[in-house]
């Protein structure tokens, strides 16, 4: 009769986490908004890093109850990183950028967020308002902003979205006077 594997022995059990089973394909979203819905289809097979990323704090729940923080007429609107009191919420570690996939930063398209470092995109993502040839370019460091998606539905709300009022908090301009909340976000199948 065999023995029983000592804990040294055992071999390890698979670990299962939702936030890490890889995406293919397009990947369908829904952000619903204190504005109203926005469904998206986001490209796995020309941004998956992004796409990935995206998927995994949707399946964290990271989301839901942050704002649009960040509304320019005539440009985007970013969201995806504070609450509504401006607390910036924690996140993993950055992706590599994907600007070169060959998606451009037309109107209604989503793109990753990130500073002067190409390589800092985390959890924050804007949509393109209009089409927004210029970030498609590298700019000084070689790299433009990743598109990873596009809105498929609901491009009314993002104009309403930008025609909000906008005012400066602490160290922040171009916030929405009354936040805008993205109460949830969902990957449908």
């Amino acid at each position: 009769m065999a023995q029983e594997p000592t804990p040294e022995t055992k071999p390890e059990e698979p670990k299962t986490d939702t936030t890490t089973q890889p995406v293919k394909g397009i990947v369908k979203a829904i952000i619903e908004t204190s504005k109203g819905n926005l469904e998206l289809e986001l490209d796995a097979e020309k941004a998956p890093l992004s796409v990935q990323n995206f998927v995994n704090y949707v399946n964290k729940g990271h989301y839901n109850g942050t704002i649009f923080h960040r509304v320019i007429p005539g440009f985007m609107i970013q969201g995806g990183g504070f609450t509504p009191d401006m607390q910036q919420k924690p996140t993993d570690k950055p992706i590599q950028c994907e600007s070169k996939n060959g998606l451009k930063n037309a109107k209604g398209t989503i793109a990753m967020a990130r500073t002067n470092d190409p390589h800092s995109a985390t959890t924050q993502f804007f949509i393109n308002v209009k089409d927004n040839a210029s970030l498609d370019f590298p700019s000084f460091d070689g790299w433009g902003y990743a598109v990873f998606g596009k809105v498929t539905k609901g491009i009314e709300v993002t104009d309403a979205i930008v025609a909000s009022p906008t005012t400066s908090k602490g160290p922040h301009s171009d916030v929405p006077a009354e936040a805008i909340t993205i109460t949830k976000v969902s990957i449908v199948e």
